[in-house]
């Protein structure tokens, strides 16, 4: 793995996981059994924001990734809200942290302080010069259907279950 890619996704449907489907299907991530792990960045790899994941292996496929997600009932006041956030230091490991609400500017905020946190619990690294950045995603509100905002942060490529 050389690089983890960070997509924002929205997506509505009868029903909130068929909102949740919707959501991972407009960043091209549905059809991957992902597993979530805890907010760390290897060595030496990169984090890049993207618009749609590539082919990342075949359908079915584990797919290690962290995520964000907020999910709306139908009528539910919102938007729904989900970001995530990562910190890289010159050196080392860094580190990726991910919020959710339904407001957006107060989710950014959470994960801002998260980092700006994670980062003084990890003093020894030099975070001067590294990379940051945050992807946000919001979903509308909908009368009629649940919406689902959803921020995943994809690990490199699938790997066979089993």
């Amino acid at each position: 793995m050389h690089v983890i890619r960070v997509l924002g996704g929205r997506g509505a449907g009868p029903t909130a996981l068929s909102s949740y489907d919707a959501a991972l299907a407009s960043v091209n991530l549905h059809d991957y059994n992902l597993v979530r792990v805890s907010s760390v960045v290897p060595a030496g790899v990169r984090v890049e924001a993207v618009e749609t994941a590539p082919d990342l292996g075949p359908a079915g496929n584990r797919l290690t990734v962290v995520e964000a997600s907020a999910t709306l009932a139908p009528g539910e006041a919102g938007p729904a809200c989900a970001a995530v956030g990562w910190a890289l230091p010159r050196e080392g490991a860094g580190v990726l942290y991910e919020g959710s609400g339904t407001d957006p500017e107060a989710t950014r905020r959470r994960v801002e302080e998260g980092l700006r946190a994670a980062r003084e619990l990890r003093g020894d690294r030099d975070w001067d010069g590294g990379e940051s950045g945050l992807e946000p995603a919001t979903a509308d509100p909908d009368p009629e259907r649940y919406v689902t905002a959803v921020v995943i942060a994809a690990y490199g490529e699938s790997e066979p279950v089993g």
